[in-house]
């Protein structure tokens, strides 16, 4: 299985290149030893795009995204400084795109 994201800013209508994100999945869901281990970082293209490099097995993951460096970057004020996405695995492919503005974003299993 693998994962990839891809950012579009909405207020610009342009993809969000150079947005940091990184993977991680948790280890020992559901009990009291769970942490998040990290499977990989990196940042957005010019196409708003990224795949990460890492397979995964079915669990728990989480992307991160700096989305407040990436507005400061362009001098807008936002109000989240990052966003956190949480879903599960099985099996395939999952790409799993962001929409974002300054003020709130929108996000939801891709193909």
């Amino acid at each position: 299985m693998t994962v990839s994201t891809h950012v579009l800013d909405a207020t610009a209508g342009v993809p969000a290149a150079g947005v940091a994100v990184s993977l991680s999945y948790l280890h020992g869901a559901g009990g009291p030893d769970g942490a998040w281990v990290p499977a990989g970082s990196g940042e957005t293209g010019a196409d708003g795009r990224h795949r990460f490099a890492a397979a995964t097995e079915p669990g728990v993951y989480r992307l991160w995204f700096g989305t407040g460096e990436y507005f400061a970057g362009r001098g807008v004020a936002a109000f989240y400084p990052e966003v956190t996405i949480t879903f599960s695995v099985s099996e395939g492919h999952y790409h799993v795109p962001l929409l974002l503005s300054p003020f709130a974003y929108s996000t939801y299993r891709g193909s």
